[in-house]
């Protein structure tokens, strides 16, 4: 009695038994005004209603009662099992994803409400299974990062025990690199989760963007003299002071640059500018260096992610500089995007920070 079926079924029944009882009702109350009237019709009325009822005899009503309930009933079941039907396909879909089957959809028929129920399912399956992949893929690269440094360090200290290598300052050195590694790799990983969680902290104070930004590419002067680089630094106008975590913006900054200067072959220009547009201040890096293809746009943010897989580890990119400053950066309410020609072409990255006001 508990199934949706059988209560749509005796729910039809009962409305046109109940239709037919008062059809019944209303014969009965025609039948008694025409045999007991007020006032006596003529001979001649009263043989052409005998004539009627001979010809045309009222139906029985119990019959039609039994005929009525049976069609009803048949009728009731059959347009709830229709109805019901996406309903159970919808049960085995939730229980296939429910057991980690979250390529399961189930077919879009039936009522506008119903499908709009089955579109929602399938898209919400469908961002599960975005969602596994992306913490498969994830475990995958967090394991694949770690291994490396720690390989390198269990190699260095098994040959060091071994006599193989001497427990040199240079030794050291170079076992310090790999820990100070592990130890960025470690704590970006803690921040992206920390923003994943919407739980990063943030020290709030005023500040000099355009100092902080000034004070961040001059680090760079060395590195970028060295590969033959030109650096420019542009203020466009005069800057407002914003509130704003200086370490957290400094981290987006720095990992801008150093992005850039790993994509920029010698001779090429990264030019950072600074500049207030309506609401927002925003902070632009432009290189000239390889470009984004179209394809890769959209996942240039994403966590371990290399435009150029082969060559992103050696030159010291794990692949979450830019999901770092992606993080920074939304923390503060604000966003960042990035547009590139093409191959070739370069690429600019566009941090937009909110006003003061929107604080």
């Amino acid at each position: 009695m508990n199934r949706l079926w059988v209560r749509l079924s005796l729910t039809f029944a009962t409305v046109f038994i109940v239709a037919v009882l008062a059809i019944g009702l209303a014969i009965r109350l025609t039948n008694a005004a025409l045999t007991e009237p007020l006032t006596p019709p003529p001979p001649e009325v009263r043989a052409y209603i005998r004539q009627l009822r001979t010809e045309q005899p009222w139906p029985n009503v119990t019959t039609l009662l039994a005929i009525v309930g049976v069609v009803a009933i048949g009728a009731g079941t059959w347009m709830s099992h229709k109805v019901t039907a996406p309903l159970a396909e919808l049960e085995k879909a939730a229980q296939a994803v429910g057991q980690q089957d979250f390529s399961r959809r189930v077919p879009l028929h039936g009522s506008q409400e119903l499908v709009a129920v089955a579109n929602a399912f399938n898209e919400m399956a469908a961002q599960l299974e975005r969602a596994e992949a992306l913490r498969s893929n994830l475990l995958a690269d967090v394991a694949h990062e770690l291994r490396h440094p720690i390989h390198v360090l269990q190699g260095s200290m098994q040959a060091i025990l071994d006599g193989v290598y001497p427990l040199s300052q240079e030794e050291i050195a170079r076992l310090s690199e790999q820990t100070h590694h592990l130890a960025a790799l470690v704590n970006d990983l803690h921040v992206l989760a920390q923003a994943e969680a919407h739980q990063l902290p943030l020290n709030r104070q005023v500040t000099d963007l355009a100092a902080l930004v000034k004070a961040t590419a001059a680090a760079f002067e060395p590195l970028v003299a060295a590969q033959n680089i030109i650096l420019r630094v542009e203020l466009l106008g005069t800057m407002p002071q914003l509130t704003l975590d200086r370490d957290r913006l400094r981290q987006a900054i720095h990992n801008l640059l150093d992005n850039a200067l790993r994509h920029t072959p010698a001779g090429g220009v990264i030019t950072v500018s600074v500049e207030q547009v309506q609401d927002t201040v925003q902070v632009r890096v432009q290189d000239t260096g390889e470009g984004i293809a179209p394809d890769q746009l959209p996942h240039v943010f994403d966590r371990f992610y290399r435009v150029d897989h082969a060559r992103g580890r050696d030159r010291g990119g794990a692949g979450l500089g830019l999901a770092i400053v992606k993080a920074n950066v939304e923390a503060h309410g604000g966003t960042v995007t990035v547009i590139s020609p093409g191959l070739g072409q370069g690429s600019t990255f566009t941090m937009r920070l909110p006003h003061p006001t929107g604080f």
